[in-house]
C-alpha cells in the first residue's frame, strides 16, 4: 500500500509532491475558503511533511499521510485566524466606560489579573458579554462559532473566576487579618 514510495528518498518525496499537492491544495481550497491561503497551508503542510518523511511508514498511503498533515495545518490556522480575528473585534470596541463604582474599580486589578490567565476563548466571550454587553447571538456571530458554544465558555470563564478570585480574596484576607492567636482584637 506503500505506492512505491521509500521513507527518506528525496526522489520519492519530490514524486509524492507533484502527485499529490494538487489534491491536497484543492482540498485545503474547501476548508479555508481563500485561495492564498490554502496555498499557504499545503506549502506548510508540504515542508512539514518533508521533515517528518523519514519516520513516514510505508503501510500507510503517503497520499493519505500528506492530507492529514494539510488538514491539520489547516485546522490550526483557522483557530489562530478566528483568535487574531477576535482580537482585531476587540480592537475596534475599544475601552469599556470607566467604573464609578468605588467597590469595583478596587476589586479591578484582581480582576483584570484573573482575565488575563483565562485561555483567550474564555476571556473573549466574558469580555464581549460583561465589558461591551453584547448577548450571547451577537458573540457567536462576531467570532464563528454556536449560541450554545458561547454559553459554555460563559459558563466556564466564571467558574475558573471565580476559583481565582476567591483564592485571591482568601489569601488578601489571610494577610490582612492573621488567623494567629497570639494577636487579640478583643482587646482594644
Amino acid at each position: 500500500m506503500g505506492e512505491g514510495y521509500q521513507p527518506g528518498s528525496r526522489d520519492d518525496f519530490d514524486r509524492l509532491y507533484r502527485t499529490a499537492y494538487p489534491r491536497v491544495y484543492r482540498t485545503l481550497s474547501v476548508i479555508l475558503r481563500d485561495p492564498d491561503e490554502a496555498e499557504d497551508c499545503a506549502q506548510d503542510a508540504f515542508v512539514q511533511a518533508f521533515q517528518a518523511w523519514k519516520r513516514w511508514r510505508p503501510d500507510a498511503p503517503a497520499e493519505a499521510w500528506v492530507h492529514r498533515i494539510a488538514v491539520n495545518r489547516a485546522i490550526s490556522y483557522r483557530r489562530r485566524a478566528k483568535l487574531r480575528s477576535v482580537g482585531e473585534i476587540l480592537r475596534r470596541l475599544g475601552r469599556p466606560a470607566a467604573s464609578v463604582d468605588p467597590a469595583e474599580a478596587a476589586t479591578r486589578p484582581d480582576l483584570l489579573t484573573a482575565l488575563r490567565n483565562l485561555p483567550p476563548k474564555l476571556a473573549v466571550a466574558i469580555v464581549l458579554r460583561h465589558y461591551h454587553g453584547y448577548n450571547n447571538r451577537e458573540i457567536a456571530a462576531a467570532i464563528g462559532v454556536s449560541e450554545r458554544t458561547i454559553g459554555t465558555r460563559l459558563r466556564q470563564a466564571g467558574e475558573r473566576l471565580r476559583a481565582e478570585l476567591d483564592a485571591a480574596f482568601s489569601l488578601e484576607a489571610r494577610a490582612a487579618f492573621p488567623s494567629d492567636k497570639s494577636e487579640s482584637y478583643a482587646e482594644d
